[in-house]
């Protein structure tokens, strides 16, 4: 059974994205009763024996702010806290309903990193869950440039028409984007791990035919995924999506360059390597210049984000310490807002405001919290740490960690289901890498010509 869970689990992982991202609250509902249906018979197995119950200590670091999380939104839906005779609910939550569905979301992450934790446990188990992540974006880059380039026909997702930026089965180009960055993270952070794998030799030749071997013979299946994970990502036209992938990928890799313990002699040429063929040539055959046309246009006339991020200033400060209640941000704005804007805003653009609007500031601090440990630990883990695999994949958490923090400072993908449970996954792959035993040489080369 041990097995049945784990490969439920990776199964899930592909599935996330496939229901219009998991955005809509009936897609929430679907995986959130798969993930209790999983955890049920993790308490099957602990009472067995077969299985310890508790996750391993170092899941405590994604647990305790899931367990504030979920506590604070409980706090908000207790009947009659909210003594304001000029509300017309007596909670502290403006709309139950909605705080309801992301108490439910929080409680399934909470559940789902305790998954994670028990059951990503040794080295394989965590190849099987990089690779599910990548097959999730894979999955999604096919599709989604299959609909853009074939204008005449509707998605198959609720038959929806077509549209000139890509969005695959979700119901937002940004989503998608937020969505293939973290998947060609870890894609990328693979990649480097076997590039490791190789026992290198101080010459030129080896050098050469370790390139060669990585990125056109035995890893070419998951190259050739990053390329068209990347054309997916620029036909989603989205521009900090795109921005904020390269900026962060240049980032890791400088700091790489400099501190990677035991790092490939060919490491470096690999990562140029991605810039080049990806960025410049891919780019260019695909429309990358499109995105830098949306970038040029981009004004502060023409954008009305920063005013939503002005106009939301007072609410937080209104309710500083406990927020308006998880999931009301399109109820609350309305009653601050003091002119019309050229559109519709449903979401703060900006996860930072709407966090600290739903859920106050001290909880939007401890998740801020969280992300820094989680990014510094990353960063420690490719300087400390003698597994390839492990060194690897912290350096694709570094980026999408990175990538996530910029990203979000314009948009809100982690109201998304499918992005913001992939971002969850990729916080606990960042403690797991770090305390997880090493393996012995002999069977990490096995396992990876495996």
């Amino acid at each position: 059974m041990k097995t049945t869970i784990f490969y439920c689990l990776c199964f899930l992982l592909v599935w996330l994205p496939i229901p219009l991202g998991s955005y809509r609250p009936w897609a929430i509902l679907l995986f959130s009763f798969f993930i209790s249906v999983i955890f049920f018979l993790h308490l099957i197995l602990s009472i067995k024996k077969e299985k310890t119950l508790l996750p391993p200590s170092y899941s405590l670091w994604i647990i305790i702010p899931l367990t504030c999380a979920t506590t604070l939104l409980l706090i908000q839906l207790i009947p009659g806290l909210n003594i304001s005779e000029s509300s017309s609910v007596n909670t502290l939550s403006i709309d139950p309903m909605q705080t309801q569905i992301t108490l439910l979301k929080t409680l399934t992450m909470l559940l789902f990193s305790w998954l994670i934790f028990s059951y990503c446990d040794h080295y394989k188990a965590l190849i099987k869950i990089g690779y599910s992540i990548v097959l999730g974006g894979l999955i999604q880059a096919l599709y989604a440039t299959f609909l853009n380039l074939s204008p005449d026909l509707n998605s198959l997702v609720f038959n929806y028409p077509f549209e000139p930026r890509a969005t695959g089965s979700f119901s937002y180009q940004n989503f998608l984007a937020n969505y293939l960055a973290m998947c060609l993270s870890i894609g990328m952070g693979l990649l480097i791990s076997q590039l490791s794998l190789v026992n290198i030799q101080k010459n030129l030749k080896n050098n050469i035919r370790e390139i060669v071997s990585v990125i056109l013979s035995s890893k070419m299946l998951l190259r050739g995924a990053l390329i068209l994970m990347i054309i997916a990502l620029i036909l989603t036209r989205s521009r900090m999506g795109n921005s904020a992938f390269f900026i962060a990928l240049a980032i890791v890799s400088i700091f790489s360059f400099f501190f990677y313990n035991k790092k490939p002699v060919s490491l470096r040429p690999l990562i140029i390597s991605f810039f080049i063929i990806d960025l410049v040539i891919v780019g260019a055959l695909f429309g990358v210049d499109k995105v830098h046309e949306r970038l040029s246009q981009t004004s502060l006339e023409s954008e009305t984000r920063d005013e939503v991020i002005r106009d939301s200033l007072p609410i937080i400060i209104d309710n500083f310490f406990l927020g308006t209640g998880g999931g009301t941000f399109y109820t609350a704005f309305p009653k601050y807002q003091p002119e019309v804007y050229s559109g519709y805003y449903d979401n703060a653009h900006n996860d930072y405001i709407q966090f600290s609007v739903e859920f106050g500031v001290p909880i939007t601090l401890l998740l801020g919290v969280l992300i820094i440990t989680a990014l510094s630990i990353s960063f420690r883990t490719m300087m400390k740490r003698k597994t390839p695999l492990y060194q690897g994949v912290s350096f694709g958490c570094a980026v999408a960690i990175i990538y996530m923090i910029l990203h979000s400072t314009v948009d809100y993908s982690l109201q998304a289901g499918a992005n913001s449970f992939t971002f969850i996954l990729i916080l606990c792959l960042v403690f797991i890498t770090a305390n997880l035993p090493r393996e012995n040489r002999k069977d990490t080369i096995k396992t990876s010509l495996q």
